[in-house]
Formats: C-alpha cells, structure tokens, sequence
C-alpha cells in the first residue's frame, strides 16, 4: 500500500468515527438523562453537527484515493473498505459507549463475510 493508500484509509477511519458518533451518540446522551427533554429537530441538529465533521473527512478520503484521481483504489474498492471500517469502527465504539450490546457469533460470521467482500473486490 502507497501512501496515498493509507492516507485513504486513515481519512475513512476518522470519517467513520464521526459518523458512528453523529448517529448513535445522541442514544448515549439520553441514556445518560441529557438529551431527554430535547426536541427531534434539536436532536437532528446536534448529529448534523457531528456529521460536518464526517463528511470533512469522507469526501477528501474518496477524492484522495479515488483511481480516477490518481488514487490507488477503484469506485467498488472505496465503498467496499468503507463498509468495513464502518462496521469495525461501529463494533468498538458500540462496545465501550453501549456495554450492554455484545457480539455473539452471528455478528462474527458476518464480519467475517465482510472480510471476504474485500477479498474478493481486490482480486485481479
């Protein structure tokens, strides 16, 4: 992998963390008794506040490693990893923020079918 490569794939990985934050964080404020009281439209705002930040990683990510920009991935690659970083990323922020989900061995198994997607959409 170039560095254009793992700048990429560090982009997504950042992008992803806001993105879990922004949609599942204000979940974890009204299980703290924060955000009860507040309204949808409030709620709304709060994760699109969160998600300007996403999207300030996301685009650069897909531009950056973009084929069609020089980058070393194609369209199906980018979406592919994408996918994968988003669950990974999910996966351990939902552990440590909501600690009373656990993982049983159908959510392995279909990681691990994941996995394989990748597999499969880098093979020449």
């Amino acid at each position: 992998m170039n560095m254009t490569g793992l700048y990429t794939i560090l982009l997504l990985i950042g992008s992803n963390v806001f993105m879990t934050l922004a949609w599942y964080g204000h979940l974890k404020l009204q299980q703290m008794n924060i955000s009860n009281s507040w309204p949808l439209w409030l709620v709304i705002v709060f994760s699109w506040g969160i998600a300007f930040f996403e999207y300030s990683l996301q685009v650069p990510a897909n531009k950056l490693g973009f084929d069609g920009n020089g980058g070393p991935y194609s369209l199906v690659q980018l979406k592919v990893i994408q996918e994968v970083i988003s669950l990974t990323v999910f996966t351990l922020i939902a552990s440590f923020m909501f600690q009373g989900e656990h993982l049983h061995w159908n959510h392995a198994a279909a990681f691990l079918c994941l996995v394989a997607a990748v597999y499969f959409v880098f093979w020449k």
